[in-house]
């Protein structure tokens, strides 16, 4: 369909089912036609108006439960959500791929060029340019295409920008040059590849496979090589509850030691154990070698390895919660969780700047708020940043209103989980 046909249909509302298959809400479907609009309006006035465009959507992600633990091959459950990157693509003559992403610079990659240079580390046209080069090397078609895209994943947050970038453009090889067979799964991996290889950056797979697989997902990290994945089926808009990230606006500034300490301090422990990661020992071997691991490690090296041992227990849970329909005992999950990362894994403010506790501050004023009906966790690395809660709609403005009240306007993001990964919408 022609760049303003489209854009007739969607004013029409032709394509409201298509975008409700996504975004679930009537009202978020109203709320992404002017967005659609905008962005095929871009793209016809930097391309040309008389091109046949789709569209395609990636999302954020939000982890839920198994926080710290993918370092040390462990277990996570994660979620897509409604907040994603959407691209008008067309796909062109010739060997070049332009991709323009909104407030940024057009990426310009020529596939005959497809290897990897230190030089372009953490630029993004070395993401485009990975995923390309990921998606050939897996045995599937590439080509040339124009790409108008935009984002309302919120950098910074945790809920995974560059993932669901690196998933839309997956997304756009998949539906444009391969009739959409290539899987979730693959689409995940060649943008973690995308991200290590040609971006520079050494991410684990956690965000990109959330985003590319859609709502509910597991995954077992146990091999590295090949984590095992899982979609849990549970519809969230039936739970009654409203997904809010909470930004407390917390200095992010030099916290990679604070990071790093987690893993190292896990595998410290493993090394005491003669391993190299936590999950390549058992709980009952680590009680049972106390006495010795006490004399060869610190004293919250061993909290944190209690943290990571149970909560790869109650990723367990949570999943057997979710599959059983059972939303009350998922919430005594999360918080379960929460309280483990605040009082064991340490991560909810950084020893180095001990007066200065957002995170523990909008965690105590959701238990006040919350206590018997939602739920609350640290979100995503910790020591600054967002918090995660589960809010029963009844109380969202509530919650909403007190939570900005004392962190700014705009703080509480509310969102949903979304029930679609990486996804061709139009």
């Amino acid at each position: 369909m022609k760049v303003k046909e489209l854009i007739n249909a969607l004013k029409n509302g032709d394509f409201n089912a298509n975008l409700k298959a996504v975004y679930v809400t009537d009202d978020a479907v109203k709320s992404q036609i002017p967005r659609y609009v905008e962005t095929l309006n871009d793209f016809g006035e930097l391309y040309g108006w008389d091109r046949d465009v789709s569209i395609m959507s990636a999302p954020g992600r939000t982890e839920v439960c198994g926080n710290h633990t993918d370092h040390n091959n462990g277990k996570v459950l994660a979620a897509s959500i409604n907040l994603d990157a959407i691209a008008v693509v067309s796909k062109a003559d010739g060997d070049t791929i332009r991709v323009k992403s909104k407030g940024h610079r057009m990426n310009v990659v020529d596939l005959n060029d497809l290897t990897p240079d230190e030089s372009k580390f953490g630029d993004s046209t070395a993401l485009v340019q990975g995923v390309a080069a990921g998606i050939k090397n897996l045995g599937y078609n590439i080509g040339a295409f124009d790409a108008c895209t935009t984002s309302d994943v919120m950098g910074g947050s945790g809920l995974s920008s560059s993932a669901a970038f690196e998933v839309l453009l997956g997304s756009i090889f998949s539906y444009a040059f391969n009739y959409g067979k290539i899987s979730a799964v693959d689409i995940a991996k060649v943008a973690q590849y995308s991200e290590n290889v040609f971006f520079g950056k050494p991410c684990g797979l956690l965000d990109q496979m959330a985003s590319s697989v859609g709502s509910f997902v597991t995954i077992d990290f146990e091999s590295t090589e090949n984590p095992v994945i899982k979609k849990i089926d549970f519809d969230f808009s039936k739970s009654g509850h409203s997904l809010c990230i909470v930004d407390t606006g917390g200095n992010h500034s030099d916290l990679t030691d604070d990071y790093a300490a987690v893993r190292g301090e896990m595998e410290a422990v493993a090394k005491a154990m003669g391993k190299s990661v936590l999950r390549e020992t058992t709980y009952e071997d680590f009680m049972a070698n106390l006495p010795k691991i006490t004399q060869q490690v610190n004293d919250r090296a061993i909290l944190r390895a209690i943290h990571f041992y149970y909560e790869n227990m109650r990723v367990d849970n949570a999943i057997a919660a979710l599959e059983n329909n059972d939303f009350e005992a998922f919430k005594e999950i999360i918080i379960d969780s929460g309280n483990s990362s605040y009082m064991l894994n340490q991560n909810v403010y950084s020893p180095k700047n001990p007066t200065e506790q957002k995170l523990s501050l909008a965690l105590a004023i959701s238990k006040e708020l919350l206590a018997g009906k939602g739920a609350w966790r640290v979100h995503g690395g910790g020591f600054a940043g967002t918090i995660q809660a589960f809010v029963p709609n009844d109380m969202l403005n509530d919650y909403k209103s007190v939570i900005e009240g004392v962190f700014g306007d705009g703080s509480c993001h509310v969102l949903i989980i979304r029930p679609v990964g990486g996804t061709q919408v139009l």
